[in-house]
């Protein structure tokens, strides 16, 4: 259930780094008239985060270095409220420091380096087009539409790209009746996470491409029913060019149906454009193979693995594959953490990012050392990486600032900052500070947490806490940004906030993120209330005014606790979680996830099935909000129906919001605002 760490949790403002960091050097970028960044001098007077301001925000997408390392481009995306409009733009910064230059002012995303750094390709709504480095001679590329991600061959002569196609019949075309609303499903994974089957598939397309046209596209999936990049998320790291042109890895799961549901097993296949031959590189492999990454002389792919079939949080391990001999070795053998952002230095070193205690660090490996060496330090969440010519840049984050783009020095690890996207906005919001704590867990182990406090603390005071529950449950709790989930936006409310990194989180080892399978209801909850007692212990903190919450595991979390907290919380919010695992395993999609974690179907009678919240709704005594997205498919809403339902008719005070056009996330703006000011005032309901 968890969500790749990546995505969408890279920012900094960095307010508590390390002495390597340094201040950002660049200015705020200039936004579009139409969509107003500027704060109010009502939101300039409160100088907290608001909901409204959080919608302000400049959200940093994809950025890419040049060939000689010089230059930055990305690009960032806009929000206006009032209409729900967004838009992205590209810019280009000097990696050296400097001021930004916004490239492109009707849209522009996906941008990609060609030509040897002369040209920029980037997507316009359907459309590819290209520029000069400056945003002159924009020119449509003819014959290139319809596509979701391309990339361009490094010799700037091909180019592949993704589109759907339709391989399978619907009820209408079946029976010629083209009003008629009705799915003929004849087996499983017919909706996956948000979205139910649409009949088509995403596939590689290749082609040739002049620099002003694209010709002669060829399907080098023909006929399959199997997607590259893979489902839920159609990440473009899952397909890439060999530097000389001639081959294509990518990822594909080829399973359908049933044994999709029920499998985790993803494959690296190496294509051959000449022939059309391919082969599987990590064949016999049960578990994910993905994200290939060629070595600079085309020799050999890095790609991560994880070994088991099923499992979704299972060590993600560095892997290389030798092209000539194909053999394929682990190379990070005997690292206990994860590895993602994995990136060429040259054809023996290896730079990536992982989640490493509580923050997210970039590291680096000799393939024939075989050693992994950290290289920064500080309290941030740095990657994805981008490394060209001797030069490194990264994505930065931490619970304080946004996603910002920062150089790297590979021989100090030094960092520095060159973007400041919302500096603006900075300059009149003050941040909390963010402390990190250990304490000793009832089974005696060390148990770090993240604590958030109110950007105007006083310690002679006494305040609300929050205990935040992490979702998952095996992903990360470090340095992350959220949109929606802030524990600044939290903070600025006047809230202690503790996020324990409990047992079950990746970033500690692969026997601490292990232990929760199948134990759901037993150590990571004690350490939920281990966590809460020692934050009760603190001088700051009003016992009288707790509350938990959580979304997806941690909404399941926030449900367990409810009948289980013995008075410790006086109001709960629930996000998307678990309430009833027998009725969850009868809608859920990926069945590999509770076939691991909570030990397969209820007709089987698995133990695990004892940590089933609905058991213990008769102890429920506590007011409780819970949330939910109509196309939630991973953890479908019906659950969230249930939990309500059983505290309305158990008269625990309780109030379900309902997003009709949401799914395990919220992402619109209007409703994020919603979903902001009603989490508030639940909580200024029952705690203040």
């Amino acid at each position: 259930m968890k969500t790749t760490s990546y995505l969408l949790m890279i920012a900094i403002v960095l307010i508590h780094v390390s002495c390597k960091q340094k201040a950002p050097e660049t200015t705020s970028r200039e936004a579009p008239e139409e969509f107003n960044t500027s704060l109010t001098e009502e939101e300039k007077a409160g100088g907290v985060m608001t909901p409204e301001i959080m919608q302000k925000f400049g959200r940093l997408g994809a950025f890419t270095l040049s060939p000689d390392g010089s230059t930055v481009l990305y690009t960032v995306t806009l929000t206006d409220l009032p209409t729900e409009r967004r838009q992205t733009n590209i810019y280009s910064i000097p990696v050296a420091g400097g001021e930004p230059v916004q490239l492109t002012t009707a849209g522009g995303s996906s941008p990609q380096w060609f030509d040897e750094g002369k040209k920029i390709a980037y997507s316009s709504g359907t459309d590819l087009m290209t520029m000069n480095p400056d945003g002159s001679e924009l020119t449509r590329i003819e014959g290139a539409s319809g596509f979701e991600i391309f990339n361009i061959s490094p010799d700037g002569k091909k180019i592949f790209f993704t589109k759907r196609v339709k391989l399978d019949q619907t009820a209408n075309e079946k029976h010629n009746f083209p009003k008629a609303k009705v799915r003929i499903i004849n087996d499983l994974m017919y909706r996956h996470w948000n979205s139910w089957s649409d009949y088509s598939y995403s596939h590689i397309f290749v082609a040739s491409f002049s620099g002003i046209r694209v010709s002669g596209e060829k399907d080098i999936m023909k006929d399959q029913k199997y997607e590259s990049p893979t489902a839920p998320y159609y990440d473009e790291r899952e397909i890439t060019w060999s530097p000389d042109g001639k081959y294509i890895a990518y990822t594909s799961k080829r399973l359908r149906g049933i044994e999709d549901a029920r499998s985790t097993n993803t494959d690296i296949y190496l294509h051959e454009l000449a022939s059309g031959k391919e082969i599987n590189i990590t064949e016999g492999n049960g578990g994910y193979d993905r994200n290939p990454v060629f070595s600079p002389d085309g020799s050999k792919i890095a790609f991560q693995s994880m070994e088991r079939n099923g499992y979704e949080a299972d060590l993600d391990r560095l892997f290389v594959y030798d092209i000539s001999s194909r053999n394929r070795i682990w190379i990070s053998n005997g690292w206990d953490f994860d590895v993602e952002n994995i990136s060429w230095a040259d054809d023996q070193n290896i730079w990536f990012s992982c989640s490493h205690l509580g923050t997210s660090q970039i590291f680096r490996i000799n393939l024939n050392a075989k050693k992994v060496e950290k290289v920064t330090e500080g309290v941030h969440n740095m990657g994805p990486l981008n490394l060209k010519s001797g030069v490194l840049v990264s994505g930065i984050a931490s619970m304080s600032m946004a996603p910002e783009i920062a150089a790297v020095d590979m021989t100090s690890g030094e960092i520095r900052q060159i973007t400041a996207i919302n500096s603006n906005i900075y300059e009149s919001v003050r941040m909390g500070k963010v402390e990190e704590k250990y304490i000793k867990t009832k089974d005696d182990k060390d148990l770090q947490m993240w604590v958030v406090f109110p950007p105007a603390f006083d310690p002679a005071k006494k305040y609300p806490a929050l205990l935040f529950c992490n979702g998952g449950p095996q992903s990360t709790l470090d340095q992350f940004w959220s949109y929606r989930w802030n524990l600044q936006m939290m903070a600025a409310k006047g809230y202690i906030v503790y996020a324990p990194n409990r047992r079950g989180v990746a970033g500690f080892g692969q026997a601490w993120k292990e232990q929760i399978s199948g134990d759901y209801g037993g150590a990571n909850m004690q350490d939920y209330l281990d966590a809460t007692d020692a934050m009760v212990a603190e001088p700051y903190v009003d016992r009288e005014r707790m509350a938990a919450v959580g979304a997806s595991y941690g909404g399941f979390s926030v449900y367990y606790l409810a009948g289980i907290h013995g008075g410790r919380f006086k109001a709960f919010i629930s996000h998307c979680g678990m309430f009833n695992f027998t009725s969850w395993y009868g809608s859920t999609e990926e069945l590999w996830f509770p076939n691991k974690d909570i030990e397969g179907p209820y007709w089987n009678n698995p133990l695990s099935y004892q940590y089933s919240p609905h058991l213990r709704v008769e102890d429920w005594d506590t007011p409780i909000m819970i949330i939910v997205g109509a196309n939630d498919f991973r953890i479908p809403y019906t659950q969230s129906l249930e939990a309500f339902q059983a505290a309305q008719i158990l008269g625990v005070p309780s109030r379900l919001l309902f997003f009709e056009d949401e799914t395990h996330f919220v992402l619109k703006p209007q409703n994020s605002v919603i979903w902001q000011r009603e989490f508030f005032e639940w909580l200024e309901t029952y705690l203040n």
